[in-house]
């Protein structure tokens, strides 16, 4: 496969930047959070990974900094790409455009949720399922942020937050500074500078259409999400790899490795939602143990 970067045609028309890293038999494609995120943090998986021979893929999804950025504010445009379907079958038209299969696919937050997608239909392509500080509905997700921000927050800021939550007024000053004290005590624990921008690079049409304003509520698509009715049908080898200070419910996890057939559940110290920086050693050791077990046909005595 050819290495670097490489923008791709989609079917629809729009363009997608990708870049493969590393070589060896093992491939493995990643799918950033957000939604609205993009690929830098799997920016030195290539490099971490190169001891096991895998060829690391990733891209910008639609939307994302690096590829095509729709105009969302086209009704019919929003109706057709803001969806879970045009978001799975991407992943898939991209595996296909790569050339990859029996491969891993491992997903970050949002991506996560498309991992578990891609599993159920998609799974016959996949060597192993690595599913990244992600659970299976967000009900679960709700209670545990609002818990978090009980924690880290005096009751009066949680009040203040609430108040400008139910006005919609999203960019209040005040309101953002306690966005910013949850972020770094609960998704970017190590706050990197490597990954900062001048500017905000985020998607802001999708990630508010799926998510909302920050990562700390939930007004948008994602309020449905839910699929702890169907994750037991996951057949592959999947590994479940959550921060151990992070957004994501840890009971939720340990259920979710009860529920999926052929699954490891593993944790990382001192880790937020976005622990493969926070503690990247511990992720790393988690994440090529599952790599080699697959490989060598043990993971299931694990």
């Amino acid at each position: 496969m050819k290495q670097g970067t490489t923008i791709i045609t989609l079917d629809n028309g729009y363009h997608l930047w990708t870049n493969t890293q590393g070589q060896g038999d093992i491939q493995l494609l990643c799918l950033h959070g957000g939604p609205g995120g993009n690929h830098e943090y799997w920016e030195n998986f290539g490099e971490e990974l190169s001891d096991l021979g895998v060829q690391v893929s990733m891209y910008d999804q639609l939307g994302s900094w690096y590829s095509d950025q729709p105009d969302y504010s086209d009704p019919e445009i929003a109706k057709k790409y803001l969806t879970y379907d045009y978001f799975l079958d991407e992943v898939e038209e991209v595996r296909q455009k790569l050339g990859l299969d029996n491969f891993y696919l491992i997903g970050q937050s949002w991506g996560g949720a498309l991992t578990m997608m891609y599993a159920l239909k998609y799974g016959q392509h996949l060597k192993g399922a690595i599913i990244s500080s992600m659970v299976d509905n967000i009900e679960e997700y709700v209670v545990n942020v609002n818990k978090c921000r009980e924690e880290a927050l005096p009751a009066d800021a949680v009040a203040y937050m609430k108040q400008k939550e139910a006005e919609g007024n999203w960019d209040d000053p005040q309101y953002q500074k306690y966005v910013d004290v949850l972020n770094a005590g609960y998704v970017d624990r190590k706050q990197p500078a490597s990954i900062r921008h001048l500017i905000n690079t985020t998607a802001t049409p999708v990630y508010n259409a799926f998510q909302g304003d920050n990562e700390f509520v939930i007004t948008g698509k994602l309020k449905e999400w839910d699929i702890r009715d169907q994750i037991h049908n996951i057949k592959v080898p999947t590994l479940l790899t959550f921060g151990e200070h992070e957004t994501m419910p840890l009971a939720s996890a340990r259920r979710m490795a009860r529920d999926i057939p052929n699954s490891r559940l593993v944790t990382t110290p001192n880790g937020g939602h976005h622990h493969m920086i926070d503690n990247a050693p511990v992720y790393f050791d988690h994440l090529k143990q599952f790599i080699r077990d697959v490989e060598d046909g043990s993971f299931n005595q694990k």
